[in-house]
């Protein structure tokens, strides 16, 4: 049986080197399940592997994109009880199960843990907006314990990654401080629970912060650009504090001060969801799950793309989708 799918041969703009076509359909295996797309979500990391940017080779002849997605399990492999077929879920890590495998097809192999129970009142956007951001988000937020009482300073707060870091934050009992490049994001960092907002670019950005704070800093920076953001960090973090970072795109190869960090006891975690470990991922997958079934997370308003329009979707998320979320539609979103 042939599918429908996006994919590219070799790296490149996505304009040269994407193809639709059809190709064969995936079979699952041990321990793995078959789920039949609606909605493929995509993520700068996607775009960065598809572009070069990496700059490592590609895993297979042909690489479908997107490891984020939402739809129906349609077949099981071994190992995985047959009860599973129809569920309706979210999933992630779709780029492990099989080389070259993604969502952005008509289906897609996942290993059966990451193809996670969705209910009927989970839009099929917001549970392909998930995997990516939302796990980053959760484990830069809550991998170093319990921030109950505590103040965490979340950049790029109207972004995907700080509108989720926003509401686990909040969830486990944190104060906020967003930082946002201007009122409209702004409105929306607050929307998501942020207590305060400051425009980072400004010159009094750290006395801000700690004004905010009595003096005291931050306990916490969940950090979108490390290298560019560093020595304002410094400044507003407190004394054995935490920085985790899960990128640092204007300044990939940044300067640290040692001794600056060293001084206040800082931690640095580097927050890559390709290489969490096991457990980080099911405790990230337990905590959106129960969110999500009580209706209380919010993801980015998506934009929306045909698989057909592929080429589209890829160029918006290089260009920055800003405080949305762009999804490519398979099928009926509304499913």
């Amino acid at each position: 049986m042939s599918m429908k799918a996006a994919w590219y041969e070799k790296t490149g703009p996505a304009a040269e080197v994407m193809i639709v076509g059809e190709m064969e359909t995936p079979a699952p295996g041990p321990n793995q399940v078959l789920v039949r797309i609606h909605a493929s979500g995509g993520n700068p990391h996607d775009t960065k592997a598809r572009s070069g940017w990496t700059g490592r080779p590609l895993f297979a002849p042909k690489v479908i994109p997107h490891a984020d997605g939402a739809g129906f399990i349609e077949k099981v492999g071994p190992g995985v009880p047959a009860s599973r077929i129809g569920e309706r879920v979210w999933t992630f890590r779709a780029d492990v199960a099989r080389a070259g495998g993604g969502t952005a097809a008509e289906y897609a192999v996942v290993n059966a843990a990451y193809a996670v129970p969705m209910g009927d009142k989970t839009p099929m956007a917001l549970g392909a907006s998930l995997g990516v951001p939302a796990i980053t988000a959760h484990t830069a937020v809550l991998r170093d314990g319990s921030v109950a009482g505590q103040w965490i300073l979340i950049h790029a707060g109207a972004g995907a990654v700080g509108q989720f870091a926003i509401q686990f934050a909040r969830w486990s009992g944190a104060r906020v401080i967003a930082s946002a490049s201007d009122e409209a994001k702004a409105q929306i960092a607050r929307a998501r629970g942020a207590d305060v907002v400051f425009d980072y670019r400004d010159a009094d950005f750290a006395e801000k912060v700690l004004e905010t704070t009595g003096g005291q800093g931050v306990d916490r920076i969940v950090e979108v650009d490390f290298g560019a953001n560093l020595a304002n960090n410094i400044k507003v973090m407190r004394m054995n504090g935490v920085i985790a970072s899960y990128s640092s795109t204007r300044a990939p190869h940044p300067v640290i001060d040692y001794y600056a960090m060293a001084s206040k006891g800082i931690t640095l975690h580097m927050v890559q969801g390709k290489y969490l470990s096991e457990d980080r991922r099911m405790a990230a997958r337990r905590d959106i799950s129960a969110l999500l079934d009580r209706g209380q997370l919010m993801a980015p308003e998506p934009i929306v793309y045909a698989l057909d329009d592929i080429v589209a979707a890829e160029e918006r998320i290089e260009a920055g989708a800003g405080v949305n979320k762009v999804i490519v539609a398979v099928r009926d979103l509304d499913a």
